[in-house]
């Protein structure tokens, strides 16, 4: 007899977690927010160069201080002026750790799966600067001030960027050293709860969405703050963009669009500056929220990227990943890619936003491309004409773009809902019934996902009173998706410990102690370390139980361990 073992394994980081509030460790604060922050400048015989990294003890591979330097300045053919904002998207060098000190446990538990710190790619949030200047050889004053974070709270770190840059341009090194310490003080990002983060006499007022309330689909109510002087800026969310501002001059083709991004199609964005193109790659990939974008996307991504061999190799077919380009060298490079939208300047028809066309591949031939997305796709779903009608008469009513944005976010919503919901229900089927999970044997497994056995259940349970077109047809290119993969481990993930916390539950509740009453003292030092082994492993992975529940098992633990024999307790108590 073999109780309480358990042959599923739950995948999850093997960090250990930090279990206090307080962080001990030099810029730990610091680190739960951001990696590091970078100034690159422009050296006349080095090119784009790094001047600065602080904290001064971070360790950047030199491939990602190369690519951070190639990332952080807008191409020659932007022709950018002033000051100008975007963000980018790296891939971790192999091997190389993290300055996170246990936290990403706890912050990763709560947060939705969009918003979790990334293990094996980082963002980069930049500032860039260009003004002439007759002092300089080159004639222009060109410097980047670069947030480098896992978190991709890209509305947040660009707010910090416009208090901070401006300042560090005038008085430059001692005015980060002030910055960085500041952002050391700051609270641990605590998803649900208000937070406020003083820097540079601005206190930024933000509130980390959690993963219930989006669960839930409303937020839970604010508690009231204290009365702070200065008063707070409040941000309403730390990482939406505005989606309608983004999508102006494509509003037509939004179903495509949010088709081609459920699918996790090879997608390129050419755009006449990495504003554009990283905002614009950044509302493709929130548009199908709540499922999380499972492929890789870069919302900047430039010729000298040590990704571009990769990606544009023709032996083999495109990746599946959104690529944001400013460089028109691209277009000769991406024509065999299956969808490209070339975007340009916006332009004005009357009182609308000049929309552009769908076009045929084959006209991507030169340089000077028109504007047009570039595709031979045909959606399997309707497009909803009223969203667009509501939305092309709100700009002639002169209606806000932050209420534009609202209209179109809740359509994109609950269409990927109402796309999700059948699926969610069928998973639902695969769990094993809750009376099925007994203390005295291994947990039940998960039925597996049988996709014909799932599309059998639409006739019953489809999306057919919200969702207009072809939906069949839509779940079956879905299957052949990396976000189904995605969605399917990680909803996987969630079962597995659901069903390891029923187990839990079922062993705190059974009497063991009268179950080692006729049992060798061999069997219940198996059930001792068994029992220890669930424990430690309900920790080490976050599983969400009660913390009473495994403190109940550890005592249970410890009164089967007092009715052995002194000399066995002796050597239990020491493992």
């Amino acid at each position: 007899m073999d109780p309480f073992d358990s042959s599923e394994s739950l995948e999850g980081p093997s960090k250990a977690v930090a279990t206090t509030a307080e962080f001990s460790e030099p810029w730990s604060r610091f680190s739960a927010w951001l990696e590091c922050v970078c100034v690159v400048t422009f050296d006349l015989e080095l090119g784009q160069a790094i001047e600065l990294v602080y904290p001064h003890d971070v360790k950047l591979t030199e491939k990602e201080k190369t690519s951070i330097c190639y990332l952080s300045f807008p191409d020659s053919y932007s022709g950018c002026l002033g000051d100008t904002q975007f963000s980018f998207r790296l891939r971790q060098s192999v091997g190389r750790s993290s300055s996170w000190f246990g936290q990403e446990d706890v912050y990763n538990r709560d947060a939705p799966v969009s918003l979790q710190k990334e293990h094996a790619h980082l963002h980069g949030y930049v500032y860039f600067r260009q003004v002439k200047d007759a002092t300089v050889k080159r004639g222009y004053f060109q410097k980047s001030l670069v947030v480098v974070s896992r978190l991709p709270f890209v509305n947040l770190f660009h707010s910090l960027l416009q208090v901070i840059a401006p300042e560090y341009f005038e008085k430059l090194e001692p005015c980060l050293e002030t910055v960085c310490n500041e952002i050391d003080q700051w609270p641990a990002p605590v998803p649900g709860q208000t937070l406020n983060l003083p820097v540079m006499g601005v206190v930024m007022q933000i509130r980390i969405p959690s993963k219930v309330e989006t669960a839930e689909g409303s937020p839970v109510k604010q508690q009231q703050t204290e009365n702070l002087l200065p008063a707070p800026t409040v941000l309403p969310s730390v990482h939406e963009l505005d989606l309608f501002k983004c999508f102006q001059s494509v509003l037509i083709h939004v179903q495509m669009l949010w088709e081609l991004m459920l699918l996790g199609e090879p997608v390129v964005i050419m755009a006449p500056s990495p504003t554009v193109s990283s905002e614009t790659v950044l509302a493709l990939v929130s548009s199908i929220d709540p499922l999380h974008y499972f492929g890789d996307y870069r919302p900047y991504f430039t010729i000298h990227d040590s990704e571009f061999k990769e990606y544009t190799t023709r032996t083999q077919a495109p990746p599946n990943v959104i690529l944001g380009v400013t460089n028109p060298f691209f277009i000769k490079t991406f024509q065999s890619w299956p969808h490209i939208i070339r975007l340009g300047e916006l332009k004005m028809s009357g009182d609308l936003p000049k929309q552009v066309k769908i076009k045929k591949l084959a006209k991507l031939k030169t340089l000077d491309t028109k504007t047009g997305i570039y595709t031979a796709y045909k959606t399997f779903l309707h497009k909803d004409k009223t969203l667009i009608k509501r939305l092309l008469k709100g700009i002639q009513k002169k209606r806000p773009s932050e209420v534009q944005s609202a209209i179109l976010r809740r359509h994109l919503l609950e269409q990927t809902q109402s796309f999700i919901l059948p699926l969610e229900q069928y998973l639902e089927t695969l769990m094993p019934p809750q009376r099925s999970v007994s203390p005295w044997k291994t947990p039940p497994q998960i039925r597996s996902f049988n996709q014909d056995e799932f599309m059998k259940t639409l006739e019953q349970a489809g999306p057919q009173l919200t969702l207009k077109g072809d939906f069949t047809g839509l779940y079956r290119r879905f299957f052949k998706s990396p976000n189904f993969d995605g969605w399917y481990r990680f909803r996987h993930r969630e079962m597995s410990q659901k069903v390891e916390c029923l187990h839990l539950e079922a062993i705190c509740a059974a009497d063991l102690l009268t179950w080692t009453k006729d049992k060798s003292e061999v069997e219940i030092v198996d059930l001792i370390l068994k029992l220890r082994e669930k424990l430690m492993r309900a920790r080490k992975h976050q599983l969400p139980v009660k913390e009473e529940l495994l403190e109940r098992l550890e005592q249970s633990i410890q009164t089967i361990i007092s009715s052995l024999p002194e000399d066995l307790q002796t050597v239990l108590h020491r493992q």
